[in-house]
Order: C-alpha cells, then structure tokens, then sequence
C-alpha cells in the first residue's frame, strides 16, 4: 500500500538532481566566460603597454585601476604607461602605490628609483635603492646606482657601478655613454674619450655619444673629428659641437674655421652654425 508514495519521491529526487547538473553546468559555463574574459583582459593590458599610444595606455589603466585598486597588475601598468608618457611625477607617484602594495617586487622598487631618477629626486631615488637587497643584481638596478652615485659626486662608487652595469649586459653602449660623460665632468678626458669610443663601437647610430666623443677631444685640444662612422649632417653638427667648444676655451680662430666647415658640410642651411659664424665675426 506504500508503493504508490515511492513513485514522487524519486521523480522529485530526480528533479532535484537533474537541477543540481543544471545549476553545475552553468556555473561551468559562467566559469569559462571568466576565465575568457581574464585572458581577453591580460592580452588587452599587453597590447597598450607595448604597442598604445603612451596616454592612451594611460587612460586605460587609469580607469581599470580605477575599478580594482587592490589589483597590483593594473596599477604596474598605470606606472609604466605614465613612465612611456614621460609624466614623470604622476610616475613616481605610482610606482610609490605599487611598492606599497601586496605582491610588489625588487623591480618594482628598482622602476620607482628610477621614475624618481627621472623626477631629478636624487636624495630620494637614493633611499628606494637602499631598500632594495643586494642579491637583487640586475643592469637596471646597478645602472641607477651609478647615476646616483654620480649626482653625489662619489666617483669611486660611481665607477664600481658603471663596470658592474656594463658586464650585465649585451647592449652596453648607453651606459658606457653615461660612464664617459661622468668621465668628461670629472675632467677625465682621455678616460672619456676611450669610453665614447666604445660605446659607438657597440652602437654606431648613438649620436649622443659621437657628440660627447668631440667634446672630449675638443677639451684636449684635438679639433680634428675622430674616423668613426657618421652622415654629412652629423659631420656638419661634430664641427659646430667643436666650434662651440673652441670658442668656450677662447679658440676664436679656430672656432671660426670650424663654423666654416660646418656650413660649408651641411646638406641643407645651418642656422645654428650660421649664427655662431655672424656672432664672432661681428665681434
């Protein structure tokens, strides 16, 4: 006589269990979407960090940071983007948030001493490195270390620095650069002019170092260009740098030769050149 009661009590059983895999299904569902829209984001953030316009990328991750503050992965990417955009302040404004929060790493730490590098906040660019351990050896890291030991005038530290830097890296004409501008400031001119030297060897397109390779050259007097690789209008600007520098050690003749040839060189006019010809002759 119980039978008949059996009969929906499993039908409702069954319904309850047909809902339970319903209610699994779409979660698994619901779960996937997410995990799309994770990967769709994380591929987003990659594309305007490397290829957006800087402020563009700034304003994207302006208003993601926005949404998610506690995320560390936005608020990176709001301080790199104001880093590309060379808002310098805004900058090391948030690499300061990023070192403060969960997660935050060395590199971080090394990228808001070097936004503050950039800020020219040297005392404080100082104290963020310090805060970094020194088994954190990295190019950038020891980089800024030299920079700053620079700004201190602590040429010792500075040139352990610049060595370390240079063996850490495949790329090292920049920092030689920067390693031989130290030099020039130290009045250290063949120190100098060896390191322009290698670094155009390294990359022959830095012209900043072909600039300073003259200067250091014109400071011992030696007004000939150096045989490194250059364009006509390089050439042209290597003699007006160099006329400059002649005028500024009282080398009138020689400085006026040398806008001579600068102007006579250069493919197109050459006001700069022209003037600084026109401002001595008329004195």
């Amino acid at each position: 006589m119980r039978q008949p009661f059996l009969i929906p009590a499993v039908v409702v059983c069954g319904l309850i269990v047909s809902a339970c895999a319903k209610e699994s299904e779409e979660e698994k569902v619901e779960r996937t979407f997410q995990e799309v829209n994770v990967i769709d984001e994380t591929n987003l953030n990659d594309v305007m960090l490397n290829a957006a316009d800087p402020n563009e990328a700034v304003t994207y991750f302006h208003g993601a940071a926005s949404k998610n503050p506690g995320r560390i992965d936005l608020q990176r990417g709001l301080a790199i983007s104001l880093t590309r955009a060379k808002r310098t302040t805004e900058a090391a404004a948030a690499w300061k948030r990023v070192t403060t929060m969960k997660g935050a790493t060395n590199a971080d730490r090394v990228d808001y001493a070097g936004a503050l590098v950039r800020a020219g906040s040297w005392d404080q660019a100082r104290a963020a490195l310090d805060k970094v351990p020194p088994t954190h050896e990295t190019f950038k890291r020891y980089r800024l270390e030299a920079l700053v030991a620079d700004a201190n005038k602590d040429w010792k530290r500075s040139d352990h620095f610049y060595e370390t830097a240079v063996g850490l890296t495949t790329r090292p004409a920049g920092v030689m650069n920067n390693w031989g501008y130290s030099k020039l400031t130290r009045g250290q001119y063949s120190d100098a002019e060896r390191l322009f030297t290698e670094a155009i060897r390294q990359d022959n397109g830095l012209f900043t170092a072909k600039n300073n390779l003259v200067l250091a050259r014109s400071a011992q007097g030696n007004y000939t260009l150096p045989v490194i690789p250059m364009s006509q209008s390089e050439r042209a600007q290597l003699l007006n740098t160099m006329g400059i520098s002649a005028v500024k050690q009282g080398d009138v003749a020689t400085a006026k030769n040398l806008f001579r040839e600068a102007i006579a060189t250069h493919p197109q006019h050459f006001d700069e050149a022209v003037r600084s010809l026109r401002a001595l002759e008329e004195a």
